[in-house]
């Protein structure tokens, strides 16, 4: 595709989210949405529809938030920061029921309150992203250096105080603004030690990467590792290969630690190994040929990852990252989206889950990191990670 082209259509999607936005985000102003039902956004926001941990405390829940913060800075229109505002002042009750919440407050809080005061300098803000961070914190194990990932799971044999998960890479920094936020080195120290264990236990030598790894909590030895939402342990679940890209990238940015560096790119460099010709991403690329689910979400986080990773590149590497992450967002854009009034969301063929009951349906973070990748093609993104 010539140069030409390329801008042309990255163009004419920034314009049509902006359209869809203009519109679904004043439908769906006071939900908090993760999916759609008959083309129309869900709330988990609504209690009495969900039970508590799948309700207000879900994890996805900072995502609608972080379209309208990247809608704000875009376009500089007040409604959108309102909006965004209605999603954060809900999540207050997360705070209250304390037993919904576990270590993806990062997911939750950066983009909605950590954003609102990095864009707006709101004070009750900081006070919510810094309430979240030490309960983050708070998770850490020192014996292992990780950060446990689930809490007890109802109705559950499973034993979670050992486990810690791929996705954690991507609530860390939540430690490391509170660290420069308030100078206080603590918050980092925990997030770059979670880091450095995930590297060393996750990470396998051709870039692949583990979803879940059980330590002993009481000594930190290592025992297992799971497929969790992949296919199988051993296996490459494609939006745990997405986090730990984009997610090393992050600690890069954060610490300037170059072994970060290194390990984003060689998660990448698997990554765009193992795309097919097509770029439409499989949920896991070892997945059998039948069936054969895909997962949008993983090929718009990993887009970002590029993105970013070609930011700390210099003209002779920064081409090949962009040009991947080009490829799998004009497969997105040209397959899988929908830009019409049928749909509230953009992405239709997201899955949470290899062995879950349900593939290929809409994803609110899905939409989310395609926005944002697009943004980041342009130069027009906020960095709220």
């Amino acid at each position: 595709m010539m140069k030409e082209q390329e801008s042309l259509w990255i163009s004419q999607a920034i314009i049509q989210v902006m359209e869809k936005m203009e519109w679904v985000s004043e439908k769906s102003k006071n939900k908090i949405p993760y999916t759609t039902i008959n083309g129309v956004h869900d709330d988990r926001s609504q209690r009495d529809d969900y039970a508590d941990d799948d309700g207000i405390n879900w994890w996805c829940n900072g995502f609608w938030g972080g379209m309208m913060w990247q809608m704000y800075h875009k376009t500089g229109e007040g409604r959108y920061m309102e909006i965004a505002r209605i999603s954060e002042e809900k999540l207050d009750q997360c705070f209250e029921d304390y037993y919904g919440l576990h270590h993806d407050v990062g997911f939750m809080y950066l983009p909605t309150a950590v954003a609102d005061y990095r864009l707006t300098g709101n004070p009750d803000s900081r006070k919510r992203g810094l309430h979240a961070a030490n309960l983050l914190a708070g998770r850490f194990n020192p014996a292992g250096r990780f950060i446990r990932a689930w809490n007890d799971i109802p109705g559950s044999r499973d034993d979670t105080r050992g486990w810690a998960i791929i996705d954690c890479l991507f609530n860390i920094p939540l430690l490391y603004w509170a660290s420069e936020e308030t100078d206080d080195p603590r918050f980092k120290q925990i997030a770059m030690l979670h880091a450095d264990t995930v590297m060393r236990h996750f990470i396998r030598p051709d870039g692949s990467v583990c979803h879940i790894v059980e330590f002993d909590p009481f000594t930190g030895e290592r025992i297992r590792d799971y497929g969790g939402q992949g296919y199988e342990a051993g296996s490459s679940w494609t939006r745990g290969q997405a986090w730990g890209l984009y997610g090393f990238l992050m600690s890069y940015r954060h610490t300037g630690k170059p072994e970060y560096l290194d390990t984003a790119k060689r998660i990448a460099h698997y990554f765009m190994a193992a795309v097919p010709d097509d770029a439409i991403v499989p949920v896991d690329f070892r997945q059998p040929e039948k069936p054969a689910w895909c997962d949008d979400t993983a090929a718009a986080i990993a887009a970002c990852g590029l993105i970013e990773i070609a930011r700390q590149m210099g003209e002779a590497e920064k081409e090949m990252y962009l040009k991947a992450a080009r490829k799998l967002l004009f497969a997105l854009y040209e397959n899988h989206c929908d830009f019409s009034r049928k749909n509230d969301c953009i992405l239709q063929k997201c899955t949470g889950a290899y062995h879950n009951e349900n593939h290929e349906f809409p994803i609110i973070y899905g939409d989310y990191f395609f926005i944002e990748a697009l943004l980041k093609l342009e130069d027009q993104d906020f960095f709220l990670w």
